[in-house]
């Protein structure tokens, strides 16, 4: 028989390094990933039916709507969605290249400097939209993943390959030498990607806004291409010019 009661919020705190998801989007699409270790469920009564209905198998608890702000970020846009539970385990980035293995074609992004989880967010929800093979962070740059992520993912994080590396450069060489023609994206570059050969296997790195890419990771490029926008803007927030790129990566 499902579990479900309502109880004080006093046990319901977070602990050190814990993973909370919320927001409805985020929160479904986990409670359906079968790697993911669920904790505990927490959810407003208006939402019973729809979380009986997407997951029966799952207990959960309800609290009212108000004590949710007890434990999420500030302004957090839960919609009476919380979920305690693991992160997902990283992939390498061998793991990306053989899941490229009989692909003809297929685009992998890697992000430098960029640090903004809710950023981070969207262009893995990008990355999902036009099929991305997977995304590539470093470790010790990037964020882990986090509730603000997944919300702004909106639950696509799911299904979207996150590998994490020690060294963006070797990681970029390990692709270069297993067949991926890598590109940088800098505002400087002479070529467009609308005018670049999209065939074959394909990684794009972007850096922040303010920063771009490092010196050695732009070096480690085979290329360099930027966005075609009006010369009266310098820049796109880096999960605009996301979306923009894996849109036209993937056009046929």
């Amino acid at each position: 028989m499902k579990k479900f009661h309502k109880q004080s919020t006093s046990a319901l705190e977070p602990k050190n390094q814990q993973l909370i998801i919320y927001g409805r989007h985020a929160v479904l699409s986990a409670l359906k990933n079968p790697k993911r270790k669920i904790q505990k469920l927490l959810i407003s009564a208006e939402n019973k039916s729809e979380i009986e209905k997407a997951a029966p198998s799952i207990p959960f608890t309800i609290i009212d709507k108000k004590d949710f702000a007890k434990f999420l970020p500030e302004d957090a846009v839960h919609q009476g969605f919380a979920l305690y539970c693991s992160r997902l385990i990283s992939y390498d980035v061998m793991d990306l290249i053989e899941m490229a293995e009989n692909k003809n074609r297929c685009c992998i992004l890697i992000l430098d400097q960029v640090t903004d989880p809710q950023n981070i967010g969207a262009i893995i929800r990008s990355c999902a939209a036009f099929e991305a093979l997977g995304l590539i962070v470093q470790d010790k740059n990037s964020p882990l993943e986090s509730g603000a992520m997944d919300k702004a993912a909106a639950g696509t994080i799911e299904f979207v390959p996150i590998a994490r590396v020690t060294n963006l450069s070797r990681a970029i060489e390990t692709l270069k030498e297993n067949g991926f023609w890598v590109m940088g994206m800098d505002g400087y570059a002479e070529t467009t990607i609308d005018k670049i050969n999209k065939d074959g296997k394909i990684a794009i790195v972007m850096g922040s806004e303010g920063k771009g890419m490092r010196r050695l990771v732009q070096e480690n490029c085979d290329s360099s291409v930027k966005l075609p926008i009006s010369p009266n803007v310098e820049s796109l927030n880096v999960s605009t010019a996301a979306a923009i790129t894996l849109y036209e990566l993937s056009k046929k």
